[in-house]
């Protein structure tokens, strides 16, 4: 991808490809964003609206997480895309994606505020659905200045590091709602102060390009929030790819609490989702930043992304065949390791087939869908499989069967080693 000529011009800064690699202390504020969007997204749908839903409606609790969670993932397959077009047109003095980091940020803790202060089904949908609006604003802002200002040789690394604290997003928030507070209302309080929190180092340690307005791109209503495949078709396999692997994990990871309580019969799930979780954290930790360095060094994506398809899936098998406390751990490692190595990968992978440098976030907020679709499918899947084929064993293997699909499909992409 190459910068865009606007109206004549030579292209900005905003919109040149980067070649000055970024330093440790960019890459730390970022990822602390980053961290700040997955903590306050996964630990709601893991944690908090799982508990919120048990008493708000505990006889039909599967169904009520199931319309929440659906629901928040439209909103934020609308919200991502618009978010990022908006981003792109911004010509404020203090660049495109900060003001729309702060804003995100502030806007998801008022939503998550307004979640915790529910309590029917009607109110959580209504105020979660504001937290994901203000999620997928703080989300849009902060994939972008991957893509805008670090190189491709050092895009994996980068992504690596991002990706950690993707994976660290439910650490963070299961210690700090399970360990630092009690009840569900501190613990949405809690989440919505430190993701301000977190968001604000990025927001103002670090200046970025500008804008200037005689290079925007056209207006917003002219934005194409849809990328023909036909005409990007790296771009619509990678999208697919993404999709797939998501849905995998919305399959598996959807239901781990109740996994944990009908299945295994683990006799303090919440407990159990924080030791899976750390667990997984960890073993992604170890793969990301080595196969970030090995696809940055050897160029090489496609193959790293299929390897990590592979081992996630051998994971999700374990979990269909042997429902016990030590086969979930060892699935939890088996299965962070994979994703490791997908998370520092395939952003870097994404980065590489964006059809525009001008539409950036707008088009990362797009290949965000496949991001947040799976969670509105994946219970229209789970919960009939649940119920009809096999129960969490035929969960398992669907979730390994759509995982091992995406390895596949990743092929296809011909612009990317």
């Amino acid at each position: 991808m190459s910068g865009v000529r606007l109206r004549g011009t030579a292209p900005a800064a905003a919109l040149a490809e980067p070649t000055t690699p970024v330093g440790a202390a960019w890459t730390a504020s970022l990822s602390l964003a980053t961290l700040a969007v997955f903590m306050a997204f996964l630990t709601p749908i893991q944690i908090l609206l799982p508990l919120q839903l048990e008493h708000a409606d505990p006889a039909h609790k599967d169904a009520a997480l199931s319309w929440v969670t659906g629901v928040g993932a439209l909103v934020a397959m609308a919200a991502n895309p618009v978010a990022g077009a908006l981003s792109d047109r911004t010509t404020s003095r203090h660049g495109r994606r900060r003001p729309w980091i702060l804003a995100g940020a502030v806007t998801s803790a008022v939503g998550l505020l307004a979640t915790a202060a529910q309590h029917t089904v009607a109110g959580i949908l209504v105020g979660w659905c504001l937290a994901q609006a203000g999620l997928n604003g703080l989300l849009a802002g902060v994939t972008a200045p991957v893509a805008d200002q670090v190189p491709v040789r050092q895009r994996a690394v980068v992504s690596g590091w991002t990706g950690i604290c993707q994976s660290l997003g439910l650490v963070v928030g299961a210690m700090l709602v399970t360990q630092a507070v009690t009840g569900v209302v501190t613990g949405y309080m809690l989440i919505a102060a430190v993701t301000v929190a977190l968001s604000l180092p990025f927001v103002l340690g670090f200046r970025e390009p500008v804008l200037p307005r005689e290079q925007r791109p056209p207006r917003m209503r002219d934005a194409a929030l849809w990328i023909s495949p036909r005409r990007h078709p790296d771009f619509g396999w990678a999208w697919l790819t993404r999709f797939l692997i998501n849905l995998g994990n919305a399959i598996g990871t959807l239901y781990l609490l109740y996994y944990l309580t009908d299945a295994v019969h683990y006799p303090h799930p919440g407990d159990g989702v924080l030791v899976l979780t750390v667990v997984y954290t960890l073993a992604a930790a170890v793969t990301a930043i080595p196969s970030g360095i090995v696809s940055d060094r050897t160029g090489r994506r496609r193959f790293l992304v299929l390897v990590s398809c592979v081992v996630m899936a051998a994971a999700a098998m374990l979990l269909a065949a042997v429902h016990t406390w030590p086969a979930a751990i060892t699935a939890a490692a088996v299965l962070g390791a994979g994703f490791g190595i997908y998370l520092a990968v395939d952003q870097a992978l994404i980065t590489q087939v964006l059809p525009t440098a001008a539409d950036r976030a707008k088009d990362l907020g797009v290949i965000n869908i496949a991001n947040s679709a799976p969670q509105v499918l994946a219970p229209a899947l789970a919960a009939p499989v649940l119920a009809h084929a096999g129960g969490y064993a035929g969960l398992y293997t669907l979730a390994a069967l759509v995982t091992l699909a995406a390895g596949l499909l990743v092929r296809r992409i011909r612009t990317v080693a």
